[in-house]
């Protein structure tokens, strides 16, 4: 199938936690005499949205309507951040400030493509900020037709409870990208998103695929999720649905940065429900979204058209 449906009346809400992705790009010609480390020498600086503002700017891309809540602190890098979404087409962003915060900043420092080191930056935001995020998710969720919630474990998201109960009141699907290891408060969500090392820490290993689908089918059944996606990298992915597996088999053909690539995935999984898609060929669709992505350097995003292109090979 070469046909996408159209992604421009579709309008999704992104609840989560946003950081400022910094690079430092260089070369590395010697050794520290200081401590056996390598020196790079930086050519060249780039600000990238992290996090869950990577996650509106790839539902940006594919031409969906994206609105972005969020907390910052009132800092530099807050300033930055918000700059940044304000360039964006196609997202509308509001972001709380905190001044008793750090905007959260990975630091990536990369030489040749290779990544050296990572700094983070973070503290988690305060209770009133996060009471005045939920009264905005109250106020933009009727004009949504998804939301995700991107949970990179940062505190952004702590009544993510309420909000999941609020969207199935109002009848809205809900997408999880989880953290951590305590999935109960996801429970009630329609789709969680966890790549294969997460399921593995909350649900245990498994030595065959009979034993992935019956702890995927108890996952599901225990959170009261419609249904469950686990992103397993060179396998490609699997959906857990109405006591039916559906398998993808990875599309990658090189393999450059996967930083970023769970982002593709949830948000090309809500802006294909957003136009209408059922969820097996959203699921295709994201799978092949991320084939994409992980040829690229840094946290990326993916084009309609790039999709479209793929499909046809």
């Amino acid at each position: 199938m070469n046909q996408l449906p159209s992604f421009e009346k579709a309008r999704v809400l992104v609840v989560g936690d946003v950081m400022l992705d910094r690079y430092w790009f260089g070369d590395v010609t010697r050794i520290s005499p200081e401590a056996p480390v390598p020196v790079l020498k930086v050519a060249r600086v780039e600000e990238r949205p992290g996090g869950a503002a990577n996650v509106a700017r790839n539902v940006a891309a594919l031409g969906a309507q994206c609105t972005l809540l969020s907390v910052v602190g009132d800092d530099e890098a807050g300033n930055c951040l918000e700059r940044l979404l304000a360039e964006q087409r196609n997202v509308t962003a509001l972001l709380h400030r905190d001044n008793t915060v750090s905007t959260t900043i990975k630091l990536r420092a990369i030489a040749r493509h290779q990544q050296l080191l990572r700094i983070d930056f973070e503290t988690s935001p305060s209770h009133e900020v996060l009471h005045a995020k939920l009264a905005d998710f109250r106020a933009k969720l009727p004009d949504a037709d998804v939301v995700i919630l991107s949970d990179y474990g940062k505190g952004g998201l702590a009544h993510i409870a309420e909000m999941i109960r609020l969207a199935q009141a109002a009848g809205k699907p809900v997408l999880v990208d989880p953290k951590g290891d305590d999935y109960a408060r996801y429970r009630g969500a329609t789709m969680l998103t966890p790549n294969r090392s997460e399921f593995r820490q909350v649900a245990g290993g498994w030595s065959n695929e009979d034993e992935l689908t019956a702890k995927a089918e108890r996952m599901r059944s225990e959170l009261q999720l419609d249904a469950l996606l686990i992103t397993r990298s060179e396998e490609g992915m699997s959906l857990y649905h109405a006591h039916k597996v559906q398998h993808e088999p990875s599309h990658t053909r090189e393999v450059f940065d996967v930083s970023g690539a769970g982002d593709t995935v949830i948000a090309t999984l809500a802006t294909m429900l957003a136009s209408g898609a059922e969820l097996p060929l959203a699921m295709h669709v994201a799978n092949r979204a991320a084939g994409i992505v992980v040829g690229k350097l840094g946290t990326a995003v993916v084009s309609r058209d790039e999709i479209i292109q793929d499909m046809k090979l």
